[in-house]
């Protein structure tokens, strides 16, 4: 059928099997072609097209609402709703966005980005349903590795205690990104090799009933009988325990499996737990055979091949650089042990873990424990690296706050992906840590220029033993710059001068330092000249720059790749309020109050102003004589 040509996903319900193995033949056809120009989550949506395909012919959505865990997997969603016309724009500026969103379509009733929240979310639903004494399915669909996050398991324990109605999909693809580990994981896999519990119970309950003569007194402890076997056998005990009725496990790409499964759990009352096994990448083999997570998410690729389309000789990426920087200290230092929630693959730690896999943990999608296994090592003298995406940051903010800054514990955090992302849009955008962290106690914050930098501030971090450290570094590659061959150690809130100026000072870090620096260049050909200051720790700051600057009376502009409030911008105004400065100029730029949606970075800094022209414009005002003198 013409994918294009789909408005609503009303047309399902009326298909046979045989309809819906050529419609999700079409849809694998359509995603590999599509996602070969656009790059994307093509592994997880790959995997979930009969699921998807089943849940729309079994359930009515919007009227039932389909919760999507993390939200990567809603592709084949969004075609079946409608929005196939728009997977040209996938995940770029102004177009489809890679998760889902409520403004696109009525048929996304929930918006997801990060992962275990799906559970949590159903189960407000539910209650507000049941309340308005409405009557619909509420059916959240979760990862096996998105359920190992805390949050999940809190949220299968209230579902449970209250015996609401909702019907969890457990979409079992044996990943999340990477391949996921710990006991919950083990425990699955025993439950995929376990066989149909539910149908082994079924059978027992059926045999004892036709028991003549004894069949009633049999019949009365046949319940509990039939909890002696949920011991005998693993599969659905975890489950059946929080109260949940476990249907599964069960093949999902097989639509009489999913349709049988999916229509006993509609008249099951009380919560319900279908488990779906699922291959992540199904249907096309570059992603089907992927064991490490490469085709999680990607770029564009050869649809023929699958081969990635890569710019030829690229600078080392930020995540590789910082991730071998430690390798090579832990060479000589055994103190060091890496840790990861999850994301071995995108913080290029999977080289770390070969050579040395006894201090390497990936303690799964579980952020807050992360953190707080770090500030365990570091009381035992240990040096923790934390690897960790600045979005995903934000869901440890308690424990960084309590278990390591407050007791001033030794954590090198590397705050990947810090600033804006891109194509991830909202959820992943790396703006919020810098305010998140420059208000504590003790914690010490900074950024590179460049990525020569970038290898003395890991090393500064790794030498560094007063207290909490962490290191901002972008997504993408580095700028290309040539490398030291020995690395030093930074001074603790030092700055450091790019470009010498008397009539006003940029002062910026990271990403950043490069619009500064064309600013300074063509505010020069009009007369103005220009200091650019490399400010590298964001905290503390190099109060004897700062105090000279502002004691010569000059404008100062702070740019930053962050939120304005409460970031590093503000951190300059507070200074000078509280040094006495109270007649100092100073201008802010930075991200505006108001998350970032998806798009090419430039397109997103061009959209908030945040350039060297809004650079040039905000100097040339804080500068009137010279630019009177100049005309």
């Amino acid at each position: 059928m013409d994918l294009l040509s789909i408005t609503d996903p009303s047309f399902v319900k009326k298909m046979n099997v045989h309809e819906m193995e050529q419609l999700s033949a079409e849809i694998r056809k359509f995603l590999i072609e599509k996602l070969s120009v656009t790059g994307g989550h093509i592994g997880p949506n790959l995997g979930v097209v009969e699921l998807t395909v089943a849940l729309h012919h079994c359930f009515t959505s919007p009227k039932d609402k389909f919760l999507w865990d993390v939200g990567h997997q809603s592709y084949v969603h969004k075609i079946l709703t409608g929005r196939a016309d728009k997977f040209d724009t996938l995940r770029q500026y102004k177009g489809l966005c890679g998760f889902p969103k409520m403004i696109e379509s009525e048929h996304d009733v929930w918006e997801t980005g990060h992962s275990s929240t799906s559970l949590s979310a159903a189960m407000g639903m539910a209650i507000a349903r049941d309340l308005k004494k409405e009557d619909s399915h509420i059916v959240p669909v979760i990862g096996d590795g998105a359920l190992t996050g805390g949050m999940a398991l809190e949220a299968l324990n209230h579902i449970g205690h209250e015996k609401t109605n909702m019907i969890v999909i457990l979409n079992d693809n044996e990943m999340s990104i990477a391949p996921n580990v710990g006991a919950l994981h083990n425990m699955l896999g025993r439950m995929r090799t376990g066989g149909k519990y539910n149908k082994l119970k079924d059978e027992l309950e059926f045999l004892l009933k036709r028991i003549p003569a004894v069949g009633g007194k049999v019949a009365s402890t046949a319940e509990r009988m039939k909890d002696s076997l949920k011991y005998m056998f693993v599969p659905g005990m975890f489950f059946e325990e929080f109260g949940f009725t476990y249907l599964g496990p069960i093949d999902g790409h097989s639509f009489d499996d999913l349709i049988k499964s999916l229509e006993q759990a509609k008249r099951t009352e009380g919560p319900v737990l279908v488990h779906v096994i699922t291959k992540k990448g199904k249907g096309y083999k570059p992603a089907e055979s992927d064991t490490v997570g490469s085709w999680h998410g990607i770029g564009p690729y050869k649809m023929e091949t699958g081969d990635i389309i890569k710019s030829k000789n690229e600078p080392p990426a930020w995540s590789a650089l910082v991730s071998e920087t430690v390798r090579e200290i832990a060479r000589t230092d055994d103190r060091i042990v890496a840790i990861t929630p999850a994301m071995p693959v995108g913080s290029k730690l999977l080289g770390f873990a070969e050579e040395f896999p006894d201090r390497m943990f990936d303690v799964g999608i579980a952020e807050q424990h992360a953190a707080t296994v770090a500030a365990g090592l570091a009381t035992q003298g240990m040096k923790p690296f934390l690897a960790i995406y600045s979005t995903f940051l934000q869901r440890a903010y308690d424990q960084v706050v309590h278990d390591i800054c407050r007791p001033n514990l030794n954590v090198f955090i590397g705050i990947d992906r810090s600033g804006l992302v891109g194509a991830d849009g909202e959820t992943h955008q790396g703006v919020f840590d810098i305010a998140f962290l420059r208000h504590l106690p003790n914690m010490v914050l900074m950024m590179p220029k460049d990525e020569n930098e970038g290898r003395h501030m890991v090393n500064t971090a790794i030498h560094y033993n007063d207290g909490p450290i962490a290191m901002r570094f972008p997504r993408g590659n580095g700028l290309g710059v040539e490398m030291d061959a020995e690395m030093t150690t930074i001074p603790i809130g030092s700055w450091e001068v790019l470009r010498e100026g008397t009539d006003a000072a940029i002062l910026t870090f990271g990403t950043t330092i490069p619009m500064a620096l064309e600013a300074a260049s063509a505010l020069a050909k009009r007369g103005i000249e220009v200091k650019v200051v490399n400010a590298r720790f964001i905290k503390p700051l190099d109060e004897e720059m700062l105090d000279e600057l502002l004691d010569r009376n000059i404008p100062v502009l702070t740019i930053e790749e962050a939120v304005l409030e409460g970031g590093f911008g503000s951190a300059v105004l507070e200074y000078a309020h509280e040094s006495g400065h109270h007649g100092a100029v100073i201008e802010r730029m930075g991200i505006p109050d108001q998350f970032i949606e998806h798009g090419s970075v430039d397109k997103l800094l061009e959209e908030i102003h945040l350039t060297a022209e809004e650079a040039i414009r905000k100097i040339t005002l804080l500068v009137p004589e010279k630019q009177k003198k100049r005309v």
